[in-house]
């Protein structure tokens, strides 16, 4: 295939991106850390303007909406600069109602738009088994399905532009529900002198299984926190878009205080940039400095 462009080349976008190049793809990177850029495998683009010049697929793992539109206005962004007929995909995880707004910018361009929520973590971007959530033209969808197959073995056409993106908040909104919910009980487990390897069995077992259960605690109970997943910091934000998008669509948020006190809890105690597994540690201090592990104290796991 023609050279594919690559934008953001931090903790997901890396692992994507040597996906790619593992798989024989041609890719010029570009991160506003130039030093990020090395590991991929990609050949480094001097600017966002010369990605858009040179490549006819552009994709993006940026931290926000913010940051997304950043990359894309301006006399350099990819408004301007990217070349008809090409496809831009963010790979973000971005507020629809920005996600809308640029679709639209750039179909006044000739410039397609997929919004391409992820999920699986960094492991999974290692393996090359993410699952993809897209919204825009199935036709722009078809053109970029054998470059997703570098990194992806789910891929999902949910609609229009910005579906994808209402697609990764909700699923993203369960996650943080099942991952704050679960770390209090493992806590309270553990307060209550329970055997936390049999507690899961039971949970795995029972009504109260979930993602967490499965995939995170069997891990962490043994000092295991996964790091490279997704931060405190960034599963607030997604928890915050959450809330804004059922504001707009005037559905009940009953259950979003919840997670928005863990998460918040978390960055509050110094745990912002450490992967949000570690808000069980949070939930911890304010119990009694308690540890599901036992060879780390709450100092050592904080540093």
């Amino acid at each position: 295939m023609s050279t594919t462009g690559f934008i953001g080349l931090g903790n997901m976008g890396g692992r994507m991106t040597r996906r790619l190049v593992d798989a024989g793809i041609d890719v010029l990177g570009y991160d506003a850390r130039a030093e990020s850029i090395a590991t991929t495998g990609a050949r480094p683009a001097h600017d966002v303007a010369q990605v858009a010049a040179e490549t006819d697929v552009i994709m993006m793992s940026l931290p926000d909406s913010h940051v997304v539109e950043a990359v894309v206005g301006g006399e350099q962004g990819l408004a301007a600069r990217a070349r008809p007929g090409s496809v831009v995909v963010d790979l973000s995880t971005s507020a629809p109602a920005s996600t809308r707004r640029i679709a639209a910018e750039l179909a006044e361009r000739d410039v397609e738009y997929l919004d391409a929520g992820i999920s699986g973590g960094a492991a999974a971007a290692e393996a090359g088994t993410l699952t993809l959530m897209v919204g825009g033209s199935a036709e722009a969808l078809d053109r970029v399905r054998p470059l997703f197959a570098a990194f992806a073995s789910n891929v999902f056409h949910v609609g229009a532009s910005g579906a994808g993106h209402v697609t990764k908040l909700l699923n993203n909104f369960l996650n943080a529900i099942a991952l704050s919910a679960t770390a209090e009980v493992m806590v309270a487990a553990k307060k209550a002198n329970l055997d936390l390897s049999v507690v899961l069995d039971v949970l795995n077992k029972s009504s109260g299984v979930n993602f967490a259960t499965l995939n995170r605690f069997p891990k962490i109970i043994h000092g295991d926190y996964l790091k490279g997943g997704l931060t405190n910091t960034l599963m607030l934000k997604d928890v915050v878009l959450y809330t804004e998008l059922i504001a707009e669509l005037g559905v009940a948020g009953l259950n979003a205080p919840g997670p928005l006190a863990a998460f918040g809890l978390a960055r509050q105690l110094g745990y912002a940039d450490q992967i949000s597994n570690t808000v069980v540690d949070a939930i911890g201090d304010l119990s009694g400095g308690v540890r599901l592990h036992t060879n780390d104290t709450a100092e050592g796991d904080r540093a």
